[in-house]
C-alpha cells in the first residue's frame, strides 16, 4: 500500500538535508588558539545536542502524522482499493512528492516506512531521499508497532490453522491465499520486478525491495558500507590538548603479570584435560547424513541402476589340466583298451581329448580341433545370455546355534571314582536301588550281584546258571526286592537288605502256598516258589530280554519278542497274576517303559515307539526314527521327552508335544548304542555303546512351551579300547554315572 504526502510532509526531510550539510561544516572549522578551541568544543557539542533532539522530534512527529492516516485512510477507504491521493497534485512526475511505501518489512518482522523519490527527479535528489530514508528506516523500525503480536512463537504452530496470528486488537489475522507454482512462474515471466518481492510469513505480506535496499545488500554482499555516503577512512579528530602536558594520561609501569602465563588459565586447561579424560565432557560427534531409500525399489541402490543392459563380463575359459600336456604322467595316458571303449559312448560323454605323449615341445603338431574350439567360443560370447549370480556372503560360523560352555553347566560325571570288580565275564546290566546306596549287576558268567555304592563292597551273589538278560530294582524304597530275567524265567529275589519290619512284608509279599498258573494262560506264564534263590520264579514260554517296574511297585512288563500276540506280558506282584496288553504289536517288541505319571505305556519295535492309553486302551501317537532298528529307550521324569538309540549309532530326542519325528538327531557313536539313560533330578542325560565310550549330556526341558528343549554334549567317558560298554544307569540323587563294560568291571564316574 502506498501512500503520497505533499509538500508540507516533506518539510522535515528538507531540513534533515541542511541540517546534515552543514554539520561537516562545523566540524572541520578548527580554532587556531587553545582557548577559542576550548570554547569552540562547547559549542560544537551544544550545536550537535540541539541538532540532535530537533531532527528526532521531527522525525517522529512526521512518522506519528503519516501512521496516524494509514489508519484513518484504511478504515475510510474501499476494500478494492489500494491507494490514494491527500493534498497536492496527483501526477506522479513532479519532484515536489514523496511517496511512502508501507509494506516495507525488516528481518525482525516489522513494518518499515521508506521514503523515496519518482524515477524522473534527479540524481542528486535521488542520492539525498536515498540517505535520508535509510536513517528513517533505521530509526522506524523499532518504533513502528509490528502488524502480528504472536511475538516469538513459532509460525510452525500455526501451520494448520485458517489464521497466522493476531493484531493489536486482538483479532485474527487470516491468512491470505499464496500463489502456487505455475502462477508464480508466470508472474515471474510478465513482471520484471518480480525478483525483488519476497513473502513475508510472520506478517502474511509481500513486501518488494526498492532500489536503495537492493544496493544496501549489494553493497553488505561485498563486504562494503551499507551508505556510499559513509567514509570509513574519514581523518582522526584529536580532541584531546596535548599542549603543556608533560606526561601521559596513564604513566603507571606494564605489571610482571602481563608478561608472566597465567595461572588462573593453567588451573582451567588442567580442570577441562581432567575432564576431558574422565569423560565428563564429550565432544559431538558428527553427525550421519541420513540415507534415503526407494521404498517399492529393490534392495540394490539406485545408483547402480543405469539405462540399458549392465555389462557382465563373460566367463573365463577353462585353463588345460595336466592331461594336455605334451609330456603328461602315466597315469593321465589311457590304453589302447579304454581308448576303443571310448567309441561305445555318446558323444556327450565321450571325452574331448585323448591325452598323449611326446619326446619334445617341437614334435607336438597342430591341434585339429582350434578352430572348432575358438569358433564355439566365439558362438557363446555373442548368443549366449549372461545372466550375474547374486551369491549371499554368510559366515558359516553365524549359522551355529550358540550353546553355553559346558564348565557354566556343571555339575555332570567327569572322572572315574570307583570300580567295583567281582564279576568274571562281561557285565550286561545294572540297576540302582532307589535310595542309591546299591546297586545290581547282572553277568553272563550266571551271577547276580549287589554292591554298596559308597564302599564297592559285595553284598550279596545268586548264581543262576544261565545268561541274564536284565536286572531292575522295585522303585519303592521300603520295599527293596530285585527282578532278574534269565533266559524265560523272570526272578524276583529278596535282597534282605531292608530293616526287620520291611523284611516280614516282604516274606509276606513274596509267600505262596502251592504252584498255581492262571485260567487261560497256564501255557504263558507259572508263578512258582523259589526255595532255592529265596523268592518267585515266573516261567515264560519264551525267553525274557526286557523287564520294567511301574512306578508304584506292583507291575512289570515283560518283552518276549517271540511271542507274537504274547509278546509283552504285564505281571502282579500283590495278586500272583499275569496278563496280556490289550493292544495289537505291529512288529518285534525291543522294551518297554511306563510313564512317570500318567497311565501311559511305551512299547519300541524295531521300526518306530508307539504310545498307548492304559485306561482307554487305545494308540495315541506313534513316534516314527527313520532310522534303521531301534535298539532301547528312556523316558524323561516330566513325562513329555524321550530319547531313543539305535543300531546306527544315533541318539533320537523325541519332544511329543512338538512333533511325532525327531526334534534333535545326535550321530554320538560309531557303533550299536546299548542303552541310554535319564537323570532324575538333573537336567542329565547319557548314552553308551558298543565302541567303548559313554556320552554324557546336557539336556534341559523348559516349563514353558514357547522354549525348546536344550541339548549340550558335555562329556565323553572313554572306557577300554576294544571292548563296549554294555549298559549305564544314573545315580538316583547324585550327578553320577555307573557303566558296565565287557571287560567285567563296573565304574562309577563323579563330578
Amino acid at each position: 500500500m502506498e501512500l503520497k504526502v505533499s509538500k508540507k510532509a516533506t518539510m522535515a526531510t528538507t531540513k534533515k538535508k541542511n541540517s546534515k550539510k552543514e554539520k561537516p561544516e562545523n566540524t572541520k572549522e578548527i580554532p587556531k588558539n587553545t582557548e577559542e578551541k576550548k570554547n569552540t568544543k562547547k559549542e560544537g557539542k551544544d550545536n550537535k545536542n540541539l541538532q540532535k533532539n530537533k531532527k528526532e522530534k521531527k522525525i517522529r512527529s512526521s512518522l506519528q502524522k503519516i501512521k496516524l492516516r494509514d489508519v484513518e485512510e484504511e478504515e475510510k477507504a474501499p476494500k478494492n482499493s489500494k491507494e490514494y491521493t491527500e493534498g497536492g497534485d496527483s501526477e506522479h512526475t513532479s519532484g515536489d512528492e514523496v511517496h511512502v511505501n508501507a509494506g516495507g518489512v525488516s528481518s525482525n518482522g516489522t513494518i518499515v516506512a521508506r521514503a523515496g523519490s519518482d524515477a524522473n527527479t534527479s540524481a542528486n535528489d535521488d542520492e539525498d531521499n536515498s540517505y535520508h530514508s535509510a536513517e528513517e528506516s533505521d530509526s522506524s523500525e523499532d518504533e513502528v508497532a509490528p502488524r502480528n503480536t504472536v511475538g516469538e512463537v513459532p509460525l510452525e504452530f500455526y501451520r494448520d490453522e485458517e489464521h497466522i496470528g493476531y493484531d493489536v486488537t486482538g483479532k485474527k489475522i487470516k491468512k491470505k491465499e499464496r500463489k502456487d507454482q505455475l502462477e508464480r512462474f508466470l508472474s515471474s515471466v510478465d513482471d520484471k520486478k518480480s525478483w525483488r518481492r519476497f513473502v513475508d510469513e510472520y506478517n502474511d505480506e509481500e513486501v518488494e525491495l526498492t532500489k536503495d535496499e537492493i544496493k544496501m545488500i549489494r553493497r553488505i554482499m561485498k563486504g562494503k558500507t551499507p551508505h556510499a555516503e559513509a567514509d570509513p577512512y574519514a581523518p582522526y579528530v584529536d580532541w584531546f590538548d596535548w599542549e603543556g602536558k608533560g606526561h601521559p594520561l596513564s604513566n603507571a609501569p606494564e605489571p610482571k603479570r602481563r608478561f608472566i602465563p597465567s595461572k588462573s588459565e593453567a588451573k582451567k586447561i588442567s580442570k577441562y584435560v581432567r575432564a576431558i579424560r574422565e569423560g565428563r565432557i564429550t565432544f559431538d560427534k558428527p553427525k550421519e547424513k541420513p540415507r534415503f531409500y526407494l521404498l517399492w525399489g529393490d534392495d540394490s541402490s539406485s545408483s547402480e541402476k543405469t539405462r540399458g543392459l549392465s555389462y557382465i563380463p563373460p566367463p573365463k575359459a577353462k585353463l588345460p589340466g595336466h592331461e594336455e600336456a605334451y609330456n603328461p604322467s602315466l597315469e593321465f595316458i589311457p590304453t589302447q583298451e579304454e581308448i576303443n571303449s571310448y567309441q561305445l559312448m555318446y558323444e556327450e560323454d565321450r571325452p574331448k581329448f585323448i591325452p598323449t605323449r611326446y619326446t619334445s615341445l617341437r614334435s607336438v603338431p597342430a591341434y585339429d580341433n582350434f578352430l572348432r574350439e575358438r569358433f564355439a567360443r566365439c558362438l557363446d560370447l555373442y548368443l549366449c545370455p549372461r545372466v550375474r549370480k547374486k551369491r549371499l556372503n554368510i559366515d558359516p560360523e553365524s549359522l551355529k546355534t550358540k550353546l553355553p560352555e559346558p564348565k557354566d553347566l556343571k555339575p555332570y560325571p567327569t572322572t572315574c571314582y570307583i570300580e567295583y570288580k567281582g564279576h568274571t565275564d562281561a557285565v550286561v546290566t545294572i540297576s540302582t536301588e532307589s535310595s542309591g546306596q546299591w546297586i545290581a549287576s547282572g553277568s553272563t558268567d550266571g551271577t547276580v550281584r549287589v554292591w554298596e555304592v559308597a564302599t564297592g563292597r559285595c553284598v550279596r551273589v545268586w548264581e543262576v546258571g544261565s545268561d541274564i538278560r536284565h536286572v531292575a530294582w522295585n522303585p519303592l524304597p521300603h520295599q527293596p526286592i530285585l527282578a532278574v530275567s534269565v533266559d524265560q524265567d523272570v526272578l524276583i529275589l529278596d535282597t534282605g537288605l531292608g530293616s526287620e519290619e520291611q523284611q516280614g512284608k516282604i516274606r509276606d509279599l513274596l509267600r505262596m502256598e502251592k504252584p498255581t498258573a492262571e485260567s487261560g494262560e497256564a501255557a504263558i506264564v507259572s508263578w512258582l516258589p523259589d526255595d532255592k534263590l529265596g523268592g518267585l520264579r515266573l516261567k515264560h514260554f519264551k525267553s525274557v530280554t526286557s523287564i520294567e517296574w511301574h512306578r508304584r511297585g506292583d507291575y512289570l512288563s515283560a518283552v518276549i519278542p517271540a511271542g507274537e500276540s504274547r509278546a509283552i506280558m504285564i505281571h502282579q506282584l500283590s495278586k500272583k497274576g499275569s496278563q496280556r496288553i490289550p493292544f495289537k504289536l505291529h512288529g518285534l517288541p525291543v522294551s518297554t517303559a511306563f510313564h512317570p505319571s500318567r497311565s501311559i505305556f511305551f512299547i519300541s519295535t524295531k521300526k518306530n515307539v508307539r504310545v498307548y492309553d492304559l485306561l482307554k486302551e487305545k494308540l495315541i501317537k506313534r513316534l516314527d526314527t527313520n532310522l534303521r532298528e531301534v535298539s532301547c529307550i528312556a523316558v524323561h521324569p516330566g513325562g513329555d521327552n524321550m530319547i531313543v538309540g539305535t543300531r546306527e549309532g544315533k541318539l533320537c530326542w523325541f519332544d511329543m508335544d512338538l512333533s511325532s519325528t525327531p526334534y534333535k538327531v545326535l550321530k554320538a557313536h560309531s557303533k550299536d548304542i546299548t542303552n541310554v539313560a535319564f537323570h532324575r533330578s538333573y537336567p542329565l542325560f547319557a548314552s553308551c555303546s558298543e565302541d567303548g565310550k559313554a556320552y554324557v549330556f546336557h539336556g534341559m526341558v523348559y516349563s514353558d512351551l514357547n522354549k525348546n528343549p536344550l541339548i549340550v554334549p558335555l562329556r565323553i567317558l572313554q572306557e577300554q579300547k576294544g571292548k563296549g560298554v554294555l549298559d549305564c544307569k544314573f545315580h538316583p540323587r547324585q550327578p553320577w554315572l555307573f557303566t558296565a563294560g565287557s571287560d567285567s568291571v563296573i565304574k562309577l564316574y563323579c563330578h
